[in-house]
């Protein structure tokens, strides 16, 4: 195992927030409420981060090198210059995709199982 590959595995299992700020990032660059709002959406209100584990793990992300602040921003007339913005890291990417086959290969073996239904 390359030192890269031990790097994403270190951080596997990832914390829900974790995956869903990155699954949120993945299209585009968004602020922090942004980020909170697209995964309520996508969850269909199952999911709503509080601002506080937003920024913790917005922060926590950043140390890890899964997000970067960005200075690109939309127009002024579209946007508030106290918003700050974040991108999704190739490294993060890199770390979402390997999450994902991490949770792909458990629904796996619980179909295997038959806690699932579908295929095994």
């Amino acid at each position: 195992m390359n030192e890269t590959q031990e790097n994403i595995e270190s951080l596997l299992p990832l914390p829900s927030a974790t995956f869903h700020i990155l699954l949120a990032l993945v299209p585009e660059d968004l602020h922090g409420y942004a980020i909170i709002q697209d995964i309520a959406r996508r969850t269909n209100g199952e999911l709503k981060l509080s601002a506080g584990t937003l920024y913790r793990s917005i922060q926590r992300m950043l140390e890890q090198g899964l997000i970067v602040e960005t200075r690109k921003r939309p127009a002024p007339e579209l946007d508030d210059e106290r918003r700050r913005y974040y991108h999704i890291t190739s490294f993060g990417t890199t770390v979402a995709r390997a999450e994902t086959r991490r949770l792909t290969e458990l629904i796996r073996l619980a179909r295997a199982s038959g806690l699932v239904p579908g295929r095994a």
